[in-house]
C-alpha cells in the first residue's frame, strides 16, 4: 500500500496533476462514509479513482449519527429480513476486521418500569432473541457481541444508576456496536483509499456532472480542472439530487441532545427507552468522548432546501427530554443540554407515509446522463453499498475490474484486538487511531504541553490536532474541531480549542 498521509500538499499536487491526467476511470463525487467506502472498494480493485468532496470529509450525514453500528433488529421487527441481515453481517466486518480500533461492544439496556407493560417487555425480549439469532446468522459469535439477557435490579442500576429505583422489575440487555467516532470512520476510509491510489480531493466541487466526467472547481484557488472518467458515482447524500436531478429524495431529520456525563451519573450502557406507543422506536442515552452523552433519536421530515448544517427543532428537543425522563430519578431539563445536532437521512421518496415508514435499504441508480446514483442505506451498510454502486459502475461503464476486497480490508490503524491492547500508547488514542496511536504522540516532538488537553474538561491533544494537519487533510479550524476530533460538538468546547486549532494550522 502506498502513503496514506492526506495533507494540503499532496491535495494541490493531485490536483494539479489531473489536469495532465487523460481520463480516469472512476468518479466519485461525495466525501461521506459511502462516498469514501466507494472510492476505496474501487482503488483496491486496481481502478483510478478520484473522489470529489466540496466540503470536507464528512462534513454532511455520516458525522451527525448516533455512533451506534447497528445490528438491524429495528428493521426485523418492521418484517425488512433482508436489510436486518445485511446490517448484521456488516456490523460483523467493522468489529472483527474493518475497525476494531474504531468499534466496541456496546451494552443496551432496557429498564422494567411499570411504563413497560408485560406485554412491551415480551416484545422486547423476543426482538432481542431475534437479534441473537440474526447475529449467529452472521457469523459474530459471542466473543465479539454476547448473547442478551434477562439482569435482576440490582445489576440494571450498577450498569444504570440513574434509572429509578421504585418498581424496577430489573431489565433486559443485548449488545450491538458502537464507533468511537463516525467522522473518523470516513477518514479512516479516504486515507486507506489513498494508500491503493485513489485521489482524494477535498474543497473541490463537481459542476456539470455526467457519466463521463466533470469540471471540478477548487474552492480555495478558485480553478477548475475537467475530469473525464470511465464512470462516475453519485454519492453526495442528501445533496444526491443536486448532481442527479431525476432523484426524489425525502431526507429526515435525526436530532441528538448532548449532556454531561455528569447528568447521567455512572451510566456505562446504552440506556435504552421504548417511545410510548410505538414496539420498534427507542431513544438512546449513549456514553461518549469528553465526558458527554448523546441522546436521540428523532425522525422528522425535512422539507427542501437542505441546509448544510441542519438544526434541532424545539419540539424534538422536548420529545426526547420527555421520554428519557420517563425512566430516570432525577430528570433532565433545557438546562442541562449542553448542546444539540441534527443529521439528514438521505431516504429515497416510498410515497404515502412519514419520513419513520420508509425503507432504509439502499438502491443503486443509473441515470439518464450516466452517472450512476447511490442513496439510502445507513452508516453500518456503507461498505455494501459501496460494494454495489462499483459493481454497478464497472458493468455500466466496461471497466476491467478485480473482484471486491473490503469484506476483508483493514482500514488504516486496524488490527486484531488483542495487538491493539498492545499498542504503546494511552487506551484513550488508541480507541481513536489504533496502531497510528504512536504516530499521535510523535507530533509532540518531546514537548510534554503538546500532550495535555487542548483545555480542561477536553482529552483532545495538540499533538491530535498537528496529525490531523500533517496526515488526515485537516485545513481549516472547522475540519480539526468539528470532524477530525468532534470537540464543536459542543459550543463552549469548541471556543475553548480554538486558540489550540489555529495553532496547530499556523
Amino acid at each position: 500500500m502506498r502513503d496514506t498521509s492526506l495533507n494540503a500538499a499532496r491535495r494541490d499536487r493531485e490536483l494539479s496533476e489531473l489536469a495532465e491526467t487523460e481520463r480516469v476511470d472512476l468518479l466519485v463525487v461525495g466525501g461521506g462514509v459511502t462516498g469514501a467506502g466507494t472510492a476505496l472498494d474501487a482503488a483496491s480493485r486496481g481502478l483510478s479513482v478520484v473522489l470529489a468532496e466540496k466540503h470536507d470529509l464528512a462534513f454532511g450525514t455520516s458525522r451527525w449519527s448516533s455512533k451506534l453500528v447497528h445490528g438491524g433488529l429495528r428493521y426485523l421487527a418492521s418484517g425488512d429480513v433482508g436489510i436486518a441481515h445485511e446490517s448484521a453481517v456488516e456490523r460483523g466486518v467493522l468489529l472483527r476486521t474493518t475497525a476494531p480500533h474504531l468499534t466496541r461492544p456496546l451494552p443496551q439496556l432496557v429498564p422494567l418500569l411499570p411504563e413497560t407493560g408485560t406485554r412491551q417487555a415480551a416484545l422486547v425480549r423476543a426482538g432481542f432473541l431475534a437479534g441473537d439469532a440474526l447475529r449467529l446468522a452472521a457469523r459474530t459469535g459471542s466473543a465479539a457481541l454476547p448473547g442478551s439477557r434477562r439482569i435482576s435490579a440490582a445489576e440494571t442500576l450498577r450498569m444504570a444508576p440513574p434509572v429509578r429505583h421504585e418498581r424496577l422489575r430489573g431489565g433486559l440487555l443485548a449488545w450491538d456496536g458502537q464507533l468511537t467516532d463516525d467522522a473518523r470512520l470516513v477518514t479512516s476510509l479516504a486515507r486507506t483509499a489513498a494508500g491503493h491510489g485513489a485521489r482524494v480531493l477535498t474543497r473541490c466541487a463537481a459542476e456539470d456532472v455526467t457519466g463521463q466526467g466533470a469540471v471540478l472547481r477548487d474552492r480555495i484557488s478558485g480553478e477548475t480542472v475537467r475530469v473525464r472518467a470511465g464512470a462516475v458515482v453519485n454519492a453526495a447524500g442528501v445533496w444526491a439530487g443536486e448532481v442527479a436531478p431525476e432523484l426524489t429524495l425525502r431526507p429526515s431529520r435525526g436530532t441528538h441532545l448532548v449532556v454531561s456525563a455528569d447528568s447521567l451519573p455512572g451510566l456505562d450502557a446504552g440506556l435504552t427507552v421504548p417511545v410510548p406507543g410505538t414496539t420498534n422506536r427507542f431513544v438512546f442515552a449513549l456514553p461518549a468522548d469528553n465526558g458527554r452523552i448523546h441522546i436521540g433519536l428523532t425522525d422528522e421530515e425535512a422539507p427542501e432546501p437542505v441546509p448544510d448544517v441542519p438544526e434541532a427543532a424545539a419540539h424534538e428537543v422536548d420529545f426526547l427530554l420527555e421520554t428519557i425522563n420517563t425512566v430516570l430519578t432525577e430528570p433532565l431539563s433545557s438546562a442541562d443540554v449542553l448542546d444539540t445536532y441534527s443529521g439528514l437521512r438521505p431516504l429515497l421518496d416510498g410515497g404515502a407515509g412519514g419520513s419513520a415508514d420508509l425503507s432504509r435499504s439502499h438502491a443503486v441508480l443509473p441515470g439518464g446522463s450516466g452517472v450512476v446514483s447511490v442513496v439510502g442505506g445507513k452508516l453500518t451498510t456503507y461498505r455494501r453499498m459501496a460494494e454495489d454502486a462499483v459493481d454497478a459502475a464497472v458493468r455500466h461503464a466496461g471497466l476491467t475490474a478485480g473482484p471486491c476486497r473490503t469484506k476483508r480490508l483493514p482500514l488504516v490503524g486496524a488490527d486484531a484486538r488483542a495487538r491493539l491492547s498492545r499498542v504503546p500508547a494511552p487506551r484513550r488514542l488508541v480507541a481513536r487511531y489504533g496502531t497510528e496511536a504512536p504516530a499521535v504522540l510523535e507530533q509532540a516532538a518531546g514537548d510534554p504541553a503538546e500532550s495535555e488537553p487542548v483545555a480542561e474538561g477536553l482529552s483532545v491533544t495538540p499533538a491530535e490536532l498537528r496529525f490531523a494537519v500533517r496526515h488526515e487533510v485537516a485545513l481549516d479550524v472547522d475540519d480539526l474541531l468539528d470532524r477530525r476530533t468532534r470537540v464543536g460538538v459542543v459550543a463552549r468546547d469548541r471556543a475553548a480549542a480554538l486558540p489550540a486549532a489555529r495553532e496547530a494550522l499556523g
